[in-house]
């Protein structure tokens, strides 16, 4: 990724950050990508600690699943953790990245099992 891409998507995400923040009540789930892995955690910005992680490292994530159908897995999975936590509704944070793709498909994945954004 060359530097002026980088900066670029950083300064999306902290022009987004600067107008969202996850409360007990409805925490951030943000979602990173890099060129192997999705990474989404639920973070309650006030306490500043992550409530449920998932990521593609997990064990539970099937080597088969490639790309998207992987990150909707992974959002999925995220959800599961969240309900068992008991967070329903949730602010989606992309990171500055754009909503298509990889992050789209987390964020679909976590609303088929049901979390709230």
């Amino acid at each position: 990724m060359s530097s002026t891409v980088r900066n670029n998507r950083l300064r999306r995400k902290y022009s987004i950050r600067l107008k969202m923040q996850g409360t007990e009540v409805r925490p951030r789930l943000s979602v990173f990508r890099s060129n192997k892995h999705v990474y989404a955690q639920i973070i309650d910005d006030h306490q500043g600690s992550t409530i449920v992680a998932a990521s593609t490292l997990d064990k539970e994530i099937p080597d088969s699943l490639k790309g998207v159908e992987r990150a909707k897995h992974i959002g999925g999975l995220i959800a599961e953790r969240a309900k068992a936590k008991k967070v329903e509704a949730v602010v989606f944070d992309r990171n500055g990245f754009l909503y298509h793709g990889q992050i789209k498909a987390v964020a679909d994945g976590a609303r088929e099992k049901g979390l709230k954004f």
